[in-house]
């Protein structure tokens, strides 16, 4: 049994909407990254029998041209599709404390409104995080 091997697969498929306006930054590099709290909802029925939503924030990571892109076409309120993978980070803080942080590495973005509409698939590349 110890040489059982399970197949890695880490991918998250998101649609919600960003809950304030990305923050777009160049590094020293030149890359491009942004960060986008974005806000997913799940209808449920609590035990009246009532229709109730679950909330869940998730901050989503993009790099270079969809960087851009998101920095251009996002803005607090706009709906989206998220295809990424999950990543864990940790740092430490001013007060010498360690913070961890669970985050989506966006691969793919699909604007879900209008203004993201002209963004053609065949002009961005998968890219895989950088750093």
């Amino acid at each position: 049994m110890a040489d059982f091997r399970l197949p890695n697969l880490n991918r998250v498929y998101l649609i919600g909407r960003i809950t304030r306006d990305p923050e777009v930054k160049q590094l020293k590099s030149g890359l491009s990254v942004c960060n986008a709290r974005m806000a997913v909802n799940q209808p449920y029925r609590d035990s009246n029998g009532d229709w109730q939503q679950e909330e869940t924030f998730v901050t989503v990571v993009a790099w270079r041209r969809w960087a851009d892109l998101c920095g251009e076409f996002l803005q607090k309120g706009s709906p989206l599709l998220v295809e990424g993978r999950l990543r864990s980070r940790s740092w430490e803080g001013q007060d010498g404390q360690t913070r961890h942080v669970l985050e989506v590495q966006a691969l793919r973005i699909q604007f879900l409104d209008k203004s993201g509409a002209s963004v053609k698939e065949d002009e961005l590349e998968t890219v895989e995080e950088e750093g």
